[in-house]
């Protein structure tokens, strides 16, 4: 099957989709009917229908009846609402609960055929259930995919505009894995794979799939990789001449002295750009650790050399302080830095344009907006990439496209073991900055579960009278990892309530970048108490006065996550503390509590992290320490990722420009994954 390229059309060529539906779309990373067709189940609901008396205490079931009495709705805890009516089932009657779907009502009506998915309470005869199914004929069991979405695409619907899109764009999809391979490792093609993916028979057809889709999403991130490292291998670099004395008075200016970590580190980077070699070069550093004042040298290093540097970063609030920590170290010394994010007016985005074509600024930092077509470079030497994993690989090429053979340094601060990163990260140099810096005393830490939230609030109490600020920080709830407002604004008015006389303000993700700013400006200027706010503060927030943090329903996040907000504390000479408030159901979850309370060194939080990472872990992705895979998880399917690497390897080193016929599928993908990349 060779592939149609109108697959890569966009969802609105599909019959129902508009503007509205495809902006929604959007949210989820889905602009064509190619991302449609990928865009796979995260589990899926076995929909095994079994007579009553067959059914087991806790056991997940699909239950097939009449509705028998009228839907009533009740409310209880906070924001909490529940459905409830009689299923009748043959002779028996039962009691389904619907939690947090009020819309329920309007749906069902007495006498009304339905199949309803939940779990089972032997004891009360009753079914939590999870999901309405509508009517299902008896014979249609099997096994129901469920996605990851949010408020503005529902479940229904994706399944719906998924389906559309097999019917209709199926037959063109071609193959991203060369026939050879699939042979060499009993792969599906895309073809059956998506089909399987989406629809499978049971749960073996499901896991052999899944292998498949594996493989392939493997396979063609390591590809993008092989041919960005072929193709920055083909050029030797530039040596930067940089000039010791004035990197020597940089470090005079320091009010502090650099760590012995942060020597080596900069001794490294310095021996990098010195040759005629590109620099490549990964900086593992834990929260707190230094990061920022080690690319400030590297940056110095390449203006005193003649050259531009370019920071990119995944966030405007990161960007912005970034900008002005980085401007107050320079400034001093004549260097000119430029800040260039979405929000940028355009005015001044115009002449950030010409001042970097002409080489007036000489340090520009930014976000995504930093790889448009308009932004050029008069010299660009350097580029730095904070938290690179937040960025695809297409990004990260884009902007090293913008210099001639520049030096890269990626930085990250969720360390990741040795043997992962340069599974991950290709032919990269790696550094590591293990200790923080002298002078910062290690945060003190607590597991309270809600029944101690009277310590929690003394402690509040305690911080506030002392004129200390205080994070509170709330979780991304929702399947799709989208902020939950509702549970960020309830948690806003309990605290101003909880705190009279107090500044109690809310920050999240879904705020215009100007308001965002002006609340962290605010923060940092002490004019907000309490400052409530979703894991937008998760990277390079740095307000030293704000010494306590309370992680609400830190169950939620993943290890690394955890230890990523903990370290927008700690950053002034204080004692500062960090509470992770959580009720945990499972022992993997009481387990990940201890862990985090008990240590704060991110190298050994991340071997924790690594080791209980599932394939259900759907929290922490982005600050996992590694590159987020929709299917694939690095960690149980390493072995899959080291033959993938292999394999794009081999095929890279006798077709560096994928010339072959065979490779004619792939291609295409890889160059459409590059425009999708470009767009996030």
């Amino acid at each position: 099957m060779t592939l149609n390229e109108a697959i890569f059309r966009p969802v609105t060529a599909l019959k129902g989709v508009g503007a509205k539906t495809a902006e929604g779309l959007q949210s989820l990373g889905i602009y064509s009917v190619y991302d449609l067709l990928f865009y796979f189940p995260y589990r899926y609901d076995e929909l095994e229908n079994l007579p009553l008396d067959q059914l087991e205490d806790g056991q997940k079931v699909m239950l097939k009846g009449i509705v028998a009495t009228t839907p009533y709705q009740n409310y209880f805890g906070y924001h909490k609402s529940r459905v409830s009516f009689k299923l009748r089932i043959d002779h028996d009657v039962i009691m389904v609960n619907f939690f947090n779907q009020p819309w329920l009502t309007k749906q069902l009506s007495v006498g009304q055929e339905i199949a309803v998915y939940g779990k089972y309470d032997l004891r009360k005869q009753s079914l939590s259930a999870y999901k309405l199914l509508a009517s299902k004929k008896d014979d249609d069991d099997g096994m129901e995919p469920v996605y990851s979405v949010n408020r503005q695409v529902k479940q229904k619907k994706l399944q719906t505009l998924i389906d559309l899109a097999i019917a209709e764009g199926l037959s063109g999809l071609g193959n991203a894995v060369p026939d050879d391979l699939r042979e060499r490792y009993k792969l599906l093609s895309d073809h059956d794979l998506v089909l399987a993916m989406h629809h499978p028979k049971d749960l073996a057809q499901a896991k052999e799939a899944r292998r498949s889709a594996v493989f392939r999403e493997f396979f063609l991130f390591q590809m993008q990789l092989a041919l960005m490292s072929s193709k920055n291998k083909s050029h030797s670099g530039y040596p930067k001449k940089y000039d010791l004395e004035e990197i020597g008075k940089l470090t005079k200016s320091l009010p502090f002295e650099l760590s012995p970590d942060q020597k080596k580190v900069i001794n490294e980077i310095f021996a990098d750009m010195f040759v005629d070699r590109q620099m490549q070069r990964l900086l593992q550093g834990d929260v707190g650790s230094g990061k920022t004042v080690v690319a400030v040298f590297a940056i110095y290093g390449a203006v005193t050399a003649g050259y531009q540097a370019a920071l990119m970063v995944p966030t405007e609030i990161l960007a912005s302080q970034h900008f002005h920590k980085i401007t107050a170290m320079l400034e001093d010394f004549g260097v000119r830095v430029a800040l260039l994010t979405g929000s940028t007016k355009t005015l001044e985005r115009r002449e950030i344009y010409r001042e970097l074509a002409d080489g007036s600024i000489n340090v520009v930092i930014g976000t995504h907006a930093l790889i448009q077509e308009q932004v050029v470079f008069k010299k660009l030497g350097l580029v730095i990439i904070d938290e690179q994993h937040r960025f695809g690989v297409a990004q990260r090429q884009a902007l090293i496209n913008k210099g001639d053979r520049p030096d890269v340094l990626a930085m990250t601060a969720t360390p990741i073991p040795r043997s992962l990163a340069l599974t991950v990260y290709g032919d990269t140099a790696l550094s590591e900055i293990r200790h923080l810096p002298a002078g910062r005393k290690p945060i003190q830490s607590f597991w309270k579960t809600t029944s101690q939230l009277d310590e929690v609030y003394a402690l509040m109490r305690q911080q506030l009278a002392e004129g200390f600020q205080i994070y509170a920080v709330t979780p991304l709830i929702s399947e799709s990892e989208t902020v939950d407002l509702e549970n960020a604004e309830a948690l806003q008015e309990r605290l101003a309530g909880d705190f009279p006389g107090q500044t109690v303000v809310l920050l999240h993700g879904k705020m215009a970048s100007s308001d965002k700013e002006e609340i962290m400006d605010r923060f940092a200027a002490g004019e907000i108490d309490i400052l409530v706010t979703t894991s937008v503060i998760e990277v390079g927030v740095d307000v030293p006065n704000a010494n306590l943090m309370v992680i609400f329903d830190a169950d939620r996040f993943g290890l690394s996550q955890l230890h990523q907000l903990r370290g927008r504390i700690g950053r002034g000479q204080t004692q500062s503390y960090c509470v992770f408030l959580a009720d945990p159901k499972t022992e993997a979850g009481k387990k990940r509590m201890k862990i985090v309370a008990e240590t704060t060194d991110g190298f050994k939080l991340a071997e924790e992290d690594l080791k209980m990472r599932g394939e259900g872990d759907l929290f922490g992705k982005a600050q996992s320490g590694l590159p987020e895979f929709r299917t694939g998880s690095i960690v149980s399917d390493y072995q899959v990722m080291v033959v993938a690497r292999d394999e794009a390897k081999r095929i890279v080193q006798a077709d560096p420009d994928l010339k072959a016929e065979k490779l004619a599928d792939l291609q295409a993908m890889i160059e459409y994954s590059k425009l999708v990349q470009a767009r996030a």
